[in-house]
């Protein structure tokens, strides 16, 4: 018998979280085509919305947002975003992400594609490294100017119509319409944020090492030694860059994934404690406890109720 601590980590592929969210009786099931595991671009007006709220999530694919009109607010991480017209927000391929509360106050389009997709003829791993919006880490939100918002919108237009037009892609001609947009979303990108100041880039590096060592490693030391920085270095970039000190950072991405796998999962306290680098059980109830106000067990009971 497979035990708890064999369970897998729940990632929902595109079909899965349709059927979850959506509902498998719901007519915008009608929309999605078999290809659209892959890839898919609509309307977000034509999916309508969804039907149950999104509790923290991942999802295996990247998905894209461009709001023209109306307000869009998605949590990703451990920030919420409310995205408004002309601006896109990104929610990378394995980022954390919740949708607390369901409206129909938005219009544009949504477009989510497979990693495997960025994969070809036109795609290379070191040109995807430029785009930071498409890292976890990254900046997930990106600001169109009026006169790029044209270009941005025609982009859109093109990757629906792909999509429509037949039952099986031709990735050739979507991934050459991704690679204009993302270079269209980073000059609008490198135009609205500070990424390109040096205390941005040490904070992107630094999330992006939280993210792959939260489970073992939990010291700004640690981190500062990855980068060859002093630790007060890293603290005063990040804080700089951030607003919130490195050690902040590494506590809520401690949290979120703690949320996570309370949410998701049916491992015990003591085995999420494992999962996010406490051996110790009641040291880790009393760190969840201090920064949400009650124990992992009274979270569960509260969500089992939801």
């Amino acid at each position: 018998m497979k035990s708890k601590t064999d369970e897998k980590i729940k990632t929902y592929g595109p079909k899965g979280f349709r059927e979850k969210f959506l509902g498998l009786e719901n007519p915008l099931q009608l929309l999605f085509k078999s290809n659209s595991d892959h890839f898919f671009c609509l309307k977000m007006e034509e999916m309508m919305q969804l039907r149950y709220t999104v509790p923290p999530s991942k999802h295996s694919c990247h998905t894209i947002l461009f709001v023209t009109s109306g307000i869009h607010i998605i949590k990703i991480g451990f920030e919420e975003y409310q995205t408004n017209a002309n601006e896109i927000i990104v929610v990378p391929a394995g980022q954390i992400f919740s949708i607390e509360n369901i409206n129909t106050r938005h219009v544009g389009f949504i477009c989510q594609f497979h990693p495997d997709v960025l994969i070809g003829k036109y795609g290379n791993s070191e040109m995807l490294r430029d785009f930071d919006f498409l890292k976890i880490a990254g900046n997930p939100k990106i600001i169109v100017s009026d006169d790029n918002s044209p270009f941005v919108t025609n982009l859109f237009n093109r990757l629906q119509a792909a999509y429509l037009e037949t039952e099986i892609n031709n990735f050739d001609i979507v991934q050459s319409y991704l690679m204009a947009l993302f270079c269209e979303m980073n000059k609008n990108a490198t135009k609205t944020s500070k990424n390109g100041t040096a205390a941005s880039v040490i904070a992107t590096k630094f999330k992006e090492l939280i993210y792959a060592n939260i489970k073992t490693q939990h010291q700004v030391n640690y981190y500062a030694s990855l980068l060859n920085i002093t630790p007060n270095h890293l603290n005063k970039s990040v804080k700089s860059a951030t607003g919130k000190p490195a050690a902040k950072w590494i506590e809520e991405t401690i949290l979120l994934e703690s949320k996570y796998l309370l949410f998701q999962t049916t491992l015990s306290v003591s085995e999420i404690a494992m999962q996010v680098g406490h051996e110790d059980q009641s040291y880790f109830s009393r760190f969840f406890k201090k920064h949400e106000g009650i124990t992992p067990i009274q979270y569960r009971k509260l969500i089992d109720k939801s």
